[in-house]
C-alpha cells in the first residue's frame, strides 16, 4: 500500500477528514459526526502517517490485547511511537502485510474511535454496532 492508497482509505470513511496539527509533514486522520444545533464536537483521531513512501508506516488504535497478539505474529507492528502502546500499533507498509489486512487494521482503528462518540454521533455517521448476540433492531 503506498501513501495515496493509505489517504484514500483513510478519507473513505463517514466523517473522516484529514488534518495537520504537528506540522504539514504528518498527516492525522480524524472522525468528526456532523456538527448540529450549534454545538461543537471534538474530533477524534484514528490514524496518523507521515505519508512518506519511502518508509511508509501509520498509527492505529487497537485492543490491547489483539495489539500484543498481532505484535507477537508480525515483525511489521510495533507499538506506535509516541503514543499510548497499550492502545496504538505501529504498522510498518513495505508490502509484508496483505492491503486486505491494511485495510482491517484502518477499518478497526477507526470503529474503536467511532465506537467512544455518543449515539447520535455514530447515527449521523451511519454508523451501527451490533452487540455480541444482539440482532438489529427493526427497520435499522
Amino acid at each position: 500500500m503506498d501513501a495515496a492508497a493509505l489517504r484514500a482509505l483513510c478519507l473513505g470513511f463517514p466523517g473522516a477528514f484529514e488534518d495537520f496539527p504537528f506540522g504539514p509533514e504528518t498527516s492525522v486522520f480524524k472522525v468528526r459526526a456532523a456538527v448540529s444545533g450549534g454545538a461543537r464536537h471534538e474530533a477524534k483521531m484514528f490514524a496518523l502517517s507521515s505519508m512518506d513512501d519511502a518508509a511508509l508506516s501509520v498509527s492505529l488504535k487497537c485492543e490491547p490485547a489483539l495489539a500484543e497478539q498481532l505484535r507477537a505474529v508480525h515483525p511489521e507492528i510495533t507499538g506506535a511511537w509516541h503514543l499510548n502502546k497499550t492502545h496504538w500499533n505501529g504498522v510498518r507498509l513495505d508490502g509484508s502485510l496483505p492491503d486486505s489486512m491494511v485495510r482491517d487494521l484502518v477499518e478497526d482503528s477507526y470503529d474503536l474511535v467511532v465506537a467512544t462518540l455518543s449515539r447520535r454521533q455514530q447515527e449521523q455517521l451511519g454508523w451501527a454496532r451490533l452487540t455480541r448476540g444482539a440482532a438489529p433492531k427493526a427497520g435499522t
